[in-house]
């Protein structure tokens, strides 16, 4: 049986653009034909897609890279690459994904929530798109630009409409097994339930609901004590809490004490779980000698309203009590949901932050600048900056966008060495005077 897997990375890179062409027209009795290099297609985006028949991140544990279509190059008469096939990532309903620092950048809830994770990069434009009344035969083309390229931490959260929480032991899994067709492994012994287990539970009155059986919590589960954070977070997805607590001697902790630490332990991993609807059930009240909720009759079935919530206390084994519980639920289940449709609207799903379209200058170590940004890395992936034409292109364009008077205020000097992307070049305030394979050209003064 495949292993579950709440908790994984995953690589992503877009594809990449596709090289605009530099090509001139040349046909019989067509005198000065002109520029006719068509763009570069656009690199495919990977999106992260929401689906329910992923049940784990057990396909990104050990094949964690995906990676979407490259676009296709220009070519002459003016014809345009093909554009890069997106591709879509299936991942389980609840699944949060972050970045290296932990913010979360998005978080798929429902069925066919999508999230762009990296977005493919820009087709290059072709010698033609660079034609004008100064610049009649432009020699020089753009580059495609690279997809965006990022690992993601990614963890799954179960969606579920009840979730049991209990001390190992405390009965969770045969309650589930006795209420769904859920089968998780059930033995005399802590910490038999490894892994959450999601049952399908039918109401007497019609309808149904999800129940997610948690593994067994501790003392100090908040702190990642036993099997903590892990499984906590499976926790904060669920409209109601099944609270079970048991008189069994083999939990060692009276019924009182496990309600306090379980109440205490989702008190400090997220405080807002304590407002939610919640059952606290006296699990294998079958056993010879019972031991009653604060307060309330030990009798199988047995109800009562407090500030806690409800209470009952039910056998799993024999039957006892269990249809009333499963009622109960249902009734709160129902209502929950009604309020939850009520309100305005459901948040967006993406937290995304876009790459940012500016720049910044930063100097180096060894005194050099650097310019970062999309948009001026654009500027310079030509085929070819080389010749003065194309030179003169990408002189004009920084200038405009303002990178001149960035490394001034950044105390760039005259001869001081840029870099920009995979382009270094003498920088004057004038102009530029390229270095590496470009030809010397002194500055104008």
């Amino acid at each position: 049986m495949p292993a579950f897997v709440d908790e994984a990375q995953i690589h992503v890179k877009g594809g990449d653009g596709g090289a605009g062409a530099v090509s001139f027209r040349r046909e019989a009795h067509v005198d000065r034909g002109g520029p006719d290099g068509g763009d570069g297609g656009r690199g495919g985006d990977v999106w992260l897609v929401a689906a329910t028949n992923q049940s784990s991140l057990l396909g990104f544990r050990d094949h964690p890279h995906r990676r979407a279509g490259d676009g296709g190059h220009g070519g002459g008469k003016r014809r345009h690459g093909a554009n890069g096939k997106d591709l879509e990532v299936p991942v389980p309903v609840g699944t949060r994904v972050m970045d290296g620092a932990g913010v979360v950048l998005a978080d798929l809830l429902a069925e066919g929530d999508r999230w762009m994770a990296a977005p493919g990069g820009r087709g290059g434009r072709g010698n033609a798109s660079f034609l004008s009344n100064r610049r009649r035969a432009p020699s020089f083309a753009e580059q495609g630009e690279q997809g965006h390229e990022q690992w993601y931490d990614v963890e799954l959260a179960l969606v579920a409409d009840v979730a049991l929480v209990g001390f190992p032991n405390a009965g969770k899994s045969t309650l589930i097994s006795r209420i769904s067709a859920a089968k998780p492994k059930i033995a005399d012994y802590p910490f038999t339930t490894l892994e959450p287990h999601l049952g399908v539970v039918r109401a007497p009155g019609g309808g149904d609901f999800t129940v997610a059986d948690i593994p067994g919590l501790v003392e100090g589960a908040a702190d990642g004590k036993g099997l903590g954070h892990r499984f906590l977070r499976h926790v904060t997805r669920a409209r109601v809490l099944l609270v079970l607590v048991t008189s069994d001697p083999a939990v060692g902790t009276g019924v009182e004490d496990q309600e306090r630490v379980l109440l205490d332990e989702l008190r400090r991993y997220r405080p807002e779980l304590l407002d939610r609807p919640r059952i606290v059930i006296r699990s294998k009240s079958d056993l010879d000698v019972p031991e009653p909720l604060a307060g309330q009759p030990a009798g199988p079935g047995a109800t009562g309203g407090t500030a806690g919530g409800v209470r009952m206390a039910i056998s799993a084994v024999t039957g006892a009590g269990v249809d009333r519980l499963v009622g109960t639920v249902a009734t709160i289940v129902d209502e929950e949901r009604r309020v939850l449709e009520a309100r305005a609207g459901r948040q967006a799903i993406v937290i995304h932050r876009p790459l940012p379209e500016g720049f910044t200058v930063d100097r180096r170590d060894d005194g050099t600048f650097e310019v970062v940004g999309r948009t001026v890395e654009r500027v310079v992936s030509l085929n070819d900056v080389t010749g003065d034409e194309a030179a003169d292109y990408v002189q004009g364009r920084l200038r405009r966008l303002g990178v001149d008077r960035a490394l001034v205020r950044a105390g760039a000097r005259d001869g001081d060495v840029v870099h920009i992307g995979a382009l270094s070049f003498v920088w004057y305030r004038d102009q530029p005077d390229f270095v590496g394979e470009a030809p010397a050209r002194r500055p104008r003064r």
